[in-house]
């Protein structure tokens, strides 16, 4: 008797399982964003959280930004003519 043998052929794409596929990759570039907007935003929380607490200290009676707010009151076209000449005369630096 003979025997015969049928090769099988397999319809299977072959697939690497070392690399990920493309929804794995995208889930994890989406994990890698959130995470760099999530430190950006802290940063800048920070960053405020700083900028607001010297301005306060600033606004306080005798300090800087008190001084200018009271002599902007006393004399505002003084003031923003002060501004304006301290605008020209950065602009013109550059």
């Amino acid at each position: 008797m003979i025997s015969l043998e049928v090769a099988r052929l397999s319809t299977e794409i072959p697939q690497s399982p070392s690399q990920p596929g493309m929804a794995e990759r995208a889930i994890d570039a989406a994990t890698d964003v959130s995470r760099t907007v999530g430190e950006v935003a802290g940063g800048l929380h920070a960053a405020v959280d700083r900028l607001t607490s010297a301005i306060e200290e600033a606004r306080r009676p005798g300090r800087p930004l008190a001084t200018v707010a009271a002599i902007t009151r006393e004399a505002p076209l003084a003031s923003l003519f002060v501004a304006f000449l301290f605008g020209v005369a950065v602009a013109r630096r550059r």
